[in-house]
Protein backbone atom coordinates (compact mmCIF):
# COMPACT_ATOMS: atom_id res chain seq x y z
CA UNK A 1 0.00 0.00 0.00
CA UNK A 2 1.58 3.39 -0.83
CA UNK A 3 0.33 6.79 0.54
CA UNK A 4 2.31 10.22 0.31
CA UNK A 5 1.26 11.22 3.74
CA UNK A 6 0.94 8.33 6.89
CA UNK A 7 -0.66 10.03 10.01
CA UNK A 8 -0.54 7.97 13.11
CA UNK A 9 -3.42 8.35 15.62
CA UNK A 10 -6.62 8.67 14.48
CA UNK A 11 -8.17 11.53 17.13
CA UNK A 12 -9.50 15.15 16.43
CA UNK A 13 -6.18 16.21 15.63
CA UNK A 14 -5.12 13.47 13.43
CA UNK A 15 -8.55 13.67 11.64
CA UNK A 16 -8.74 17.17 11.20
CA UNK A 17 -4.87 16.88 9.77
CA UNK A 18 -6.10 14.38 7.11
CA UNK A 19 -8.89 16.58 6.33
CA UNK A 20 -7.05 19.43 5.69
CA UNK A 21 -4.13 16.99 3.65
CA UNK A 22 -7.04 15.54 1.67
CA UNK A 23 -8.52 18.70 0.69
CA UNK A 24 -4.82 19.98 -0.97
CA UNK A 25 -4.93 16.92 -2.42
CA UNK A 26 -2.40 14.85 -0.90
CA UNK A 27 -3.06 11.14 -0.35
CA UNK A 28 -3.24 10.14 3.02
CA UNK A 29 -3.91 7.10 4.98
CA UNK A 30 -4.62 7.69 8.80
CA UNK A 31 -3.53 4.61 10.98
CA UNK A 32 -4.44 4.41 14.74
CA UNK A 33 -4.10 1.14 17.12
CA UNK A 34 -7.41 1.31 18.00
CA UNK A 35 -10.39 2.99 16.99
CA UNK A 36 -10.82 6.59 15.86
CA UNK A 37 -11.39 9.19 18.41
CA UNK A 38 -10.52 6.18 20.99
CA UNK A 39 -7.92 7.48 23.38
CA UNK A 40 -7.30 11.49 24.63
CA UNK A 41 -10.26 12.29 22.08
CA UNK A 42 -13.25 10.57 23.73
CA UNK A 43 -11.92 11.80 27.70
CA UNK A 44 -12.17 15.51 26.64
CA UNK A 45 -15.10 17.73 26.97
CA UNK A 46 -14.60 19.27 23.81
CA UNK A 47 -13.93 23.05 25.06
CA UNK A 48 -13.22 25.56 21.79
CA UNK A 49 -11.57 28.39 24.09
CA UNK A 50 -9.83 31.37 24.07
CA UNK A 51 -10.60 32.54 27.06
CA UNK A 52 -7.91 30.33 29.34
CA UNK A 53 -5.28 31.80 26.62
CA UNK A 54 -3.52 34.76 27.11
CA UNK A 55 -2.12 36.81 24.13
CA UNK A 56 0.49 34.80 22.56
CA UNK A 57 0.71 32.28 19.64
CA UNK A 58 -1.26 29.39 21.35
CA UNK A 59 -4.12 32.14 21.08
CA UNK A 60 -3.58 32.86 17.81
CA UNK A 61 -3.78 29.30 17.31
CA UNK A 62 -7.21 28.89 19.07
CA UNK A 63 -8.97 31.74 17.18
CA UNK A 64 -8.08 31.02 13.84
CA UNK A 65 -9.58 27.41 14.99
CA UNK A 66 -12.43 29.31 16.15
CA UNK A 67 -12.75 30.83 12.59
CA UNK A 68 -12.36 27.23 10.83
CA UNK A 69 -14.99 25.28 13.50
CA UNK A 70 -17.59 27.89 11.82
CA UNK A 71 -16.58 27.12 8.66
CA UNK A 72 -16.26 23.57 8.21
CA UNK A 73 -20.10 23.24 7.94
CA UNK A 74 -21.01 21.18 11.08
CA UNK A 75 -23.44 22.64 13.41
CA UNK A 76 -25.89 19.61 15.45
CA UNK A 77 -24.31 16.62 14.18
CA UNK A 78 -21.49 17.66 15.80
CA UNK A 79 -23.15 19.49 19.01
CA UNK A 80 -21.27 22.88 18.54
CA UNK A 81 -22.52 25.51 20.98
CA UNK A 82 -21.52 29.30 20.84
CA UNK A 83 -22.72 29.10 24.60
CA UNK A 84 -20.03 31.22 25.67
CA UNK A 85 -17.69 31.43 28.48
CA UNK A 86 -18.15 32.66 32.10
CA UNK A 87 -14.92 32.98 34.46
CA UNK A 88 -15.32 33.78 38.58
CA UNK A 89 -12.86 35.31 40.45
CA UNK A 90 -13.83 34.69 44.23
CA UNK A 91 -11.34 36.98 45.87
CA UNK A 92 -10.23 40.28 45.12
CA UNK A 93 -6.76 39.33 44.37
CA UNK A 94 -7.99 36.96 41.50
CA UNK A 95 -10.56 39.68 40.62
CA UNK A 96 -7.81 41.97 40.11
CA UNK A 97 -5.55 39.19 37.96
CA UNK A 98 -8.92 38.60 35.84
CA UNK A 99 -9.29 42.34 35.19
CA UNK A 100 -5.68 42.38 33.90
CA UNK A 101 -6.89 39.47 31.85
CA UNK A 102 -9.27 40.79 30.13
CA UNK A 103 -7.76 44.11 29.55
CA UNK A 104 -5.12 42.37 27.78
CA UNK A 105 -7.74 40.24 25.58
CA UNK A 106 -9.21 43.28 24.08
CA UNK A 107 -6.59 45.35 23.31
CA UNK A 108 -5.25 42.56 20.97
CA UNK A 109 -9.17 41.78 19.51
CA UNK A 110 -10.77 39.32 21.61
CA UNK A 111 -14.25 39.94 23.09
CA UNK A 112 -13.61 40.27 27.01
CA UNK A 113 -16.35 41.64 28.80
CA UNK A 114 -16.34 42.38 32.29
CA UNK A 115 -19.33 41.96 34.15
CA UNK A 116 -21.28 43.47 37.03
CA UNK A 117 -23.04 41.07 39.95
CA UNK A 118 -26.39 41.99 38.39
CA UNK A 119 -25.64 40.76 34.96
CA UNK A 120 -23.87 37.53 35.91
CA UNK A 121 -26.92 36.51 37.93
CA UNK A 122 -28.69 37.29 34.17
CA UNK A 123 -26.94 35.01 32.54
CA UNK A 124 -26.31 32.24 35.24
CA UNK A 125 -29.03 32.65 38.00
CA UNK A 126 -27.90 29.40 39.51
CA UNK A 127 -24.37 30.70 40.02
CA UNK A 128 -23.29 31.25 43.46
CA UNK A 129 -23.14 35.01 44.37
CA UNK A 130 -20.39 34.56 46.59
CA UNK A 131 -18.12 36.25 43.54
CA UNK A 132 -15.66 39.11 43.61
CA UNK A 133 -15.30 39.77 39.74
CA UNK A 134 -16.61 37.96 36.74
CA UNK A 135 -16.26 38.12 32.97
CA UNK A 136 -17.73 37.29 29.85
CA UNK A 137 -15.86 35.38 27.00
CA UNK A 138 -18.89 35.42 24.09
CA UNK A 139 -16.43 33.58 21.36
CA UNK A 140 -16.39 30.48 23.75
CA UNK A 141 -18.14 27.12 22.22
CA UNK A 142 -18.04 23.57 22.78
CA UNK A 143 -18.32 20.59 20.21
CA UNK A 144 -18.35 16.88 21.14
CA UNK A 145 -15.24 15.35 20.37
CA UNK A 146 -15.91 11.74 19.51
CA UNK A 147 -18.79 13.10 17.06
CA UNK A 148 -16.74 15.98 15.83
CA UNK A 149 -13.61 14.03 15.23
CA UNK A 150 -16.06 11.32 12.66
CA UNK A 151 -17.53 14.13 11.06
CA UNK A 152 -13.65 15.45 10.11
CA UNK A 153 -12.30 11.55 8.91
CA UNK A 154 -15.57 11.24 7.13
CA UNK A 155 -14.82 14.39 5.57
CA UNK A 156 -11.09 13.27 4.74
CA UNK A 157 -12.56 9.90 3.76
CA UNK A 158 -14.85 11.70 1.06
CA UNK A 159 -11.76 13.15 -0.47
CA UNK A 160 -10.02 9.77 -0.53
CA UNK A 161 -8.12 9.30 2.54
CA UNK A 162 -8.18 5.70 4.10
CA UNK A 163 -8.37 4.84 7.79
CA UNK A 164 -6.81 1.45 8.96
CA UNK A 165 -7.89 1.11 13.00
CA UNK A 166 -7.09 -1.82 14.73
CA UNK A 167 -3.04 -1.21 12.77
CA UNK A 168 -0.69 -0.71 16.08
CA UNK A 169 2.26 0.99 14.24
CA UNK A 170 5.56 -1.13 14.76
CA UNK A 171 8.35 0.47 13.18
CA UNK A 172 8.82 3.55 11.02
CA UNK A 173 11.15 4.62 8.30
CA UNK A 174 11.03 8.17 7.42
CA UNK A 175 11.17 8.87 3.88
CA UNK A 176 10.36 5.12 3.25
CA UNK A 177 7.15 3.35 5.32
CA UNK A 178 5.17 2.57 8.15
CA UNK A 179 5.18 -1.17 9.44
CA UNK A 180 1.85 -1.74 11.21
CA UNK A 181 0.10 -4.98 12.79
CA UNK A 182 -1.70 -4.70 9.84
CA UNK A 183 0.44 -4.12 7.10
CA UNK A 184 3.14 -2.27 5.66
CA UNK A 185 2.34 1.49 4.24
CA UNK A 186 4.96 3.07 1.49
CA UNK A 187 5.40 6.56 2.58
CA UNK A 188 7.40 9.90 2.02
CA UNK A 189 6.00 11.66 4.93
CA UNK A 190 4.80 10.49 8.53
CA UNK A 191 2.68 12.83 10.86
CA UNK A 192 2.71 11.72 14.36
CA UNK A 193 -0.72 12.48 15.80
CA UNK A 194 -1.17 9.78 18.89
CA UNK A 195 -1.26 12.61 21.37
CA UNK A 196 0.31 11.45 24.95
CA UNK A 197 2.14 8.38 23.19
CA UNK A 198 3.34 10.55 20.67
CA UNK A 199 6.77 10.36 22.29
CA UNK A 200 6.83 6.68 22.09
CA UNK A 201 5.84 6.44 18.93
CA UNK A 202 9.00 9.01 17.88
CA UNK A 203 11.11 6.83 19.60
CA UNK A 204 10.08 3.97 16.75
CA UNK A 205 11.93 6.74 14.14
CA UNK A 206 14.92 6.87 16.29
CA UNK A 207 13.49 10.07 17.61
CA UNK A 208 13.33 12.32 21.28
CA UNK A 209 10.22 14.03 21.14
CA UNK A 210 9.39 15.33 24.60
CA UNK A 211 5.68 14.96 24.90
CA UNK A 212 4.30 13.35 28.46
CA UNK A 213 1.15 12.35 29.55
CA UNK A 214 -1.37 14.75 31.49
CA UNK A 215 -4.39 12.67 33.69
CA UNK A 216 -7.61 14.33 33.85
CA UNK A 217 -10.71 13.45 35.47
CA UNK A 218 -14.14 14.71 34.47
CA UNK A 219 -17.27 13.94 36.37
CA UNK A 220 -20.94 13.28 34.84
CA UNK A 221 -23.79 14.00 36.13
CA UNK A 222 -27.30 12.25 35.62
CA UNK A 223 -29.73 14.30 32.82
CA UNK A 224 -31.00 17.40 34.77
CA UNK A 225 -33.13 20.67 33.64
CA UNK A 226 -30.99 23.69 31.91
CA UNK A 227 -29.28 24.88 35.10
CA UNK A 228 -25.76 25.84 33.61
CA UNK A 229 -25.99 27.98 30.40
CA UNK A 230 -22.30 28.68 29.54
CA UNK A 231 -19.03 27.17 30.25
CA UNK A 232 -18.07 28.65 33.50
CA UNK A 233 -14.91 28.14 35.58
CA UNK A 234 -13.15 29.63 38.45
CA UNK A 235 -10.26 32.16 37.38
CA UNK A 236 -8.05 29.75 39.18
CA UNK A 237 -8.06 26.82 36.65
CA UNK A 238 -6.04 29.41 33.90
CA UNK A 239 -2.82 29.23 37.00
CA UNK A 240 -3.64 25.05 36.98
CA UNK A 241 -3.46 24.72 33.42
CA UNK A 242 0.07 26.82 33.24
CA UNK A 243 1.30 24.93 35.98
CA UNK A 244 4.61 22.77 35.94
CA UNK A 245 3.90 20.90 39.00
CA UNK A 246 3.41 17.37 38.52
CA UNK A 247 0.95 16.72 41.47
CA UNK A 248 -2.83 17.38 41.74
CA UNK A 249 -3.97 20.48 40.09
CA UNK A 250 -7.70 20.99 40.76
CA UNK A 251 -9.94 23.93 39.57
CA UNK A 252 -13.81 24.13 39.31
CA UNK A 253 -15.17 23.63 35.91
CA UNK A 254 -18.93 23.30 35.46
CA UNK A 255 -21.18 22.97 31.77
CA UNK A 256 -24.19 21.64 30.72
CA UNK A 257 -24.59 19.49 27.54
CA UNK A 258 -27.41 19.37 25.27
CA UNK A 259 -28.53 16.03 26.50
CA UNK A 260 -28.79 17.35 29.91
CA UNK A 261 -26.06 16.02 31.90
CA UNK A 262 -23.90 18.25 33.46
CA UNK A 263 -19.64 17.89 32.87
CA UNK A 264 -17.64 18.70 36.19
CA UNK A 265 -13.78 19.00 35.99
CA UNK A 266 -11.16 19.87 35.76
CA UNK A 267 -8.19 18.27 37.18
CA UNK A 268 -4.21 17.86 35.62
CA UNK A 269 -1.73 15.90 37.40
CA UNK A 270 1.30 13.70 35.58
CA UNK A 271 1.40 10.20 37.11
CA UNK A 272 2.24 8.29 34.01
CA UNK A 273 -0.28 6.22 32.63
CA UNK A 274 -2.11 5.23 35.20
CA UNK A 275 -5.74 5.10 34.92
CA UNK A 276 -6.41 4.75 38.51
CA UNK A 277 -9.56 7.54 39.05
CA UNK A 278 -9.08 8.45 42.47
CA UNK A 279 -12.01 9.38 44.59
CA UNK A 280 -9.75 12.17 46.34
CA UNK A 281 -9.80 13.91 42.72
CA UNK A 282 -13.57 12.78 42.08
CA UNK A 283 -14.56 14.72 45.89
CA UNK A 284 -12.52 18.14 44.87
CA UNK A 285 -14.27 18.12 41.70
CA UNK A 286 -17.65 17.89 43.17
CA UNK A 287 -16.69 19.84 45.99
CA UNK A 288 -16.16 22.54 43.45
CA UNK A 289 -18.98 21.95 41.69
CA UNK A 290 -21.07 22.43 44.36
CA UNK A 291 -19.29 25.74 45.51
CA UNK A 292 -20.14 27.60 42.12
CA UNK A 293 -23.54 26.38 41.76
CA UNK A 294 -25.18 25.02 45.14
CA UNK A 295 -28.38 23.83 43.52
CA UNK A 296 -25.78 20.64 42.53
CA UNK A 297 -25.66 19.12 45.83
CA UNK A 298 -28.79 17.32 45.33
CA UNK A 299 -27.85 16.35 41.65
CA UNK A 300 -26.84 12.69 41.25
CA UNK A 301 -23.49 11.75 39.86
CA UNK A 302 -23.94 9.11 37.03
CA UNK A 303 -20.48 8.55 36.35
CA UNK A 304 -16.34 9.72 36.20
CA UNK A 305 -14.27 8.91 33.20
CA UNK A 306 -10.61 10.01 32.33
CA UNK A 307 -7.81 10.64 30.18
CA UNK A 308 -4.57 11.38 29.36
CA UNK A 309 -3.16 14.85 27.98
CA UNK A 310 -0.19 15.49 25.57
CA UNK A 311 1.83 17.91 27.97
CA UNK A 312 4.61 19.80 26.43
CA UNK A 313 7.42 21.05 28.88
CA UNK A 314 6.60 24.82 27.74
CA UNK A 315 3.22 24.08 27.44
CA UNK A 316 3.12 25.19 23.69
CA UNK A 317 1.70 22.35 21.12
CA UNK A 318 4.02 20.65 18.83
CA UNK A 319 4.01 21.18 15.13
CA UNK A 320 6.01 20.66 12.48
CA UNK A 321 8.81 18.87 10.88
CA UNK A 322 11.73 17.06 13.27
CA UNK A 323 14.78 18.89 12.66
CA UNK A 324 16.60 15.38 13.07
CA UNK A 325 14.29 13.36 11.02
CA UNK A 326 13.37 14.44 7.51
CA UNK A 327 9.97 13.52 6.60
CA UNK A 328 9.17 13.08 10.16
CA UNK A 329 6.34 15.25 11.06
CA UNK A 330 4.63 16.34 14.31
CA UNK A 331 1.06 17.55 15.49
CA UNK A 332 0.72 16.59 18.98
CA UNK A 333 1.06 18.60 22.58
CA UNK A 334 -1.86 20.54 22.72
CA UNK A 335 -2.63 18.95 26.40
CA UNK A 336 -6.52 19.67 27.19
CA UNK A 337 -6.77 21.91 24.01
CA UNK A 338 -6.42 20.10 21.40
CA UNK A 339 -10.21 20.01 20.39
CA UNK A 340 -10.48 23.76 20.20
CA UNK A 341 -7.01 23.76 18.27
CA UNK A 342 -7.32 21.00 16.02
CA UNK A 343 -8.89 22.75 12.35
CA UNK A 344 -6.15 25.42 12.89
CA UNK A 345 -3.27 22.61 13.33
CA UNK A 346 -4.77 20.43 10.94
CA UNK A 347 -4.31 24.19 8.35
CA UNK A 348 -0.82 24.46 9.76
CA UNK A 349 0.91 21.26 9.00
CA UNK A 350 -1.00 20.84 6.05
CA UNK A 351 0.64 24.41 4.49
CA UNK A 352 3.98 23.62 6.23
CA UNK A 353 4.35 19.90 4.48
CA UNK A 354 3.28 21.10 1.21
CA UNK A 355 4.89 24.09 1.01
CA UNK A 356 1.86 26.33 1.19
CA UNK A 357 1.28 30.17 3.26
CA UNK A 358 0.59 29.06 6.63
CA UNK A 359 -1.96 31.82 8.42
CA UNK A 360 -0.91 31.09 11.60
CA UNK A 361 3.32 31.70 12.87
CA UNK A 362 4.69 28.31 12.76
CA UNK A 363 8.13 28.94 14.59
CA UNK A 364 6.52 28.98 18.08
CA UNK A 365 5.04 25.95 17.58
CA UNK A 366 8.69 24.17 16.03
CA UNK A 367 10.04 20.84 17.14
CA UNK A 368 12.66 22.23 16.45
CA UNK A 369 12.51 24.72 19.65
CA UNK A 370 13.55 21.73 21.84
CA UNK A 371 16.94 21.16 19.88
Amino acid sequence: MNSDVVIIGAGIIGAATAYELARLGVSVTVVDRGALAGGTTSGGEGNLLVSDKPPGPELDLARDSLTRWHTLGFGPEVELEDKGGILVARTPEAATALAHLTKTHREVGVDARDITPEELAEREPHLTRDVAAAAHYPEDCQVQPVLATAALLTAARRLGAVLMTGAAVTGIEPGRAVHTSRGTVSTAQVVVAAGPWSGSVAALAGADLPIQPRRGVVLVTSPVPTMVHHKVYDASYLAAVASDDAGLQASAVVEGTPAGPILIGSTRERIGFDATIRVAALRILAQGAVSLFPALSGVRVMRAYGGFRPYAPDHLPVIGEDPHHPGLWYATGHEGAGIGLAPATGALLAALLTGGTPTVDPIPFSPGRFA
